[in-house]
């Protein structure tokens, strides 16, 4: 029987402090803090903004900026801490791997299911998009109330010829440049490297490396539990500057985009359940049980970084997944599997081309899917990032991205709703990951699954 010095197995410690921090904040109704933080802020954005007019113009845009203020702290704290969070728990998390042969069945099948699923999602996207068809009720505003010009920047998809270079380009020539311009793929990239390396090597060797990452994963993790106690002001704040600059009655006309989108992730949430039942034999309602902490906090914080430590607490004790997966599977996923964020885009997209009157055609529909896909990862796990991706997306299949500026006003909302759909995926892999992989160790036997 193999000791356990015998692998440099590291269990995530102050994950697991903070997650019992997060479930408590889960029991103190942070979500609820958080929907009427919602609801209030567009009440405040309505009276200040066009649609009621107590304060001129130039008046609620100056407060609605300041009091979006917690939110643009809030959003500023996440996207500072997650690079070094999401380099210290790959690491960790592929150094608690058995063996490189493990490692190796494991990343490849991990990362084909978030390729095929991130693919299903945003399929899902455009046939709901196309069903539905939410932009006819808008067909004309694009004229009339959209502002001209691009907001943001897109990337085109690169040329077969162009394909080697593109593909040498993930690999980080300067690690510390990938990270100060924010390259999530070369970060993870990078990471992997690190932590095969770190398998490679005798135990003793590595743990000064594993604690130092145990560290740093410390300081991170104390400043999620900051970031955490903003996320009510933060939503209120963002909603009621949105609803200042957009107005009310607009975001009104938006309900039937709003429901297309939710329907599309009921649709994806439907497919997750549908996998844990046929591949793993999980009941629907015993896996919602078990995960709803973790689902209820991402809706809260609209950042699967921000709840990774919970994530992992839960596929840990609730699913019955071994460490060595959970601590892989999902930073990983956290950066990777964006199936919500996918839905979303094409959905949006669908939405945008009916709004402007441009027809999509089969080419362009599989260029979209396969956008949504290489866009998805990579991304940072933060609020908001659906909003660049997508104007990318857009930009690619000859829709205007100003046209974003109409869907603004609502995506907080769907932000929150795409989170729990895209942390939802990451626990259905840890699932049926950890079905599909080899034994485990003596010292990983963890339960197979707890309905408490």
């Amino acid at each position: 029987m193999a000791k356990q010095d015998d692998y440099p197995i590291y269990y995530p410690r102050p994950l697991r402090h903070l997650s019992v921090y997060l479930a408590g904040l889960v029991a103190g109704r942070l979500w609820l803090k958080v929907l009427i933080g919602l609801g209030l802020g567009l009440v405040v954005g309505t009276l200040l903004g066009p649609s009621v007019g107590l304060v001129e113009p130039a008046t609620g845009t100056l407060i609605g900026n300041w009091l979006a203020f917690p939110g643009q702290l809030f959003l500023a704290t996440i996207q500072m801490i997650v690079i070094p969070l999401v380099i210290a728990s790959v690491i960790r998390g592929l150094a608690a791997s058995e063996d490189l042969e493990q490692l190796r069945r494991l990343g490849l099948r991990v990362t084909l299911f978030f390729v095929v699923t991130t693919g299903i999602a945003a399929s899902i996207g455009l046939w709901v998009g196309g069903v539905l068809s939410p932009g006819t009720l808008l067909a004309g505003l694009a004229q009339t109330e959209l502002p001209p010009g691009d907001p943001t920047s897109g990337a085109a998809m690169p040329a077969v010829e162009d394909l080697p270079r593109t593909l040498i380009g993930l690999l980080p020539g300067n690690p510390l440049d990938a990270m100060v311009e924010g390259q999530m793929l070369q970060i993870v990239i990078f990471s992997i490297i690190v932590g095969i390396a770190l398998v490679s090597m005798a135990p003793d060797k590595a743990r000064p490396m594993l604690d130092l990452l145990d560290s740093l994963q410390q300081v991170c993790m104390t400043v999620v539990k900051w970031a955490m106690r903003l996320a009510p002001l933060a939503v209120f704040g963002l909603m009621a500057q949105l609803t200042t600059t957009i107005g009310f009655r607009s975001m009104l006309g938006m309900g039937a985009y709003v429901l297309t989108v939710l329907a599309g992730l009921l649709l994806l949430l439907g497919v997750y359940l549908l996998f844990m039942k046929l591949a793993v034999g999980y009941p629907p309602l015993r896996f919602i049980r078990d995960s709803r902490d973790v689902l209820l906090l991402a809706f809260s914080t609209s950042s699967s970084a921000a709840v990774m430590p919970l994530s992992i607490r839960t596929a840990e004790d609730k699913l019955g997944v071994r460490p060595s997966i959970s601590q892989f599977v999902i930073p990983l996923g956290a950066t990777i599997n964006m199936n919500g964020t996918a839905l979303y885009q094409a959905v949006a997209t669908v939405f945008l081309a009916q709004v402007y009157g441009i027809d999509l055609g089969m080419g362009s529909m599989a260029l979209v899917v396969a956008m949504a896909v290489g866009a998805s990862i990579g991304s940072p796990a933060t609020p908001g990032v659906g909003i660049v991706i997508l104007a990318m997306v857009l930009q690619t299949v000859g829709i205007p991205p100003s046209g974003i500026a109409l869907i603004m006003g609502v995506d907080r909302i769907l932000d929150m709703c795409r989170t729990a759909i895209n942390v939802t995926g990451d626990l259905v892999t840890c699932r049926l990951m950890e079905n599909w992989s080899g034994t485990r160790l003596p010292q990983e036997e963890a339960p197979t699954g707890n309905s408490g």
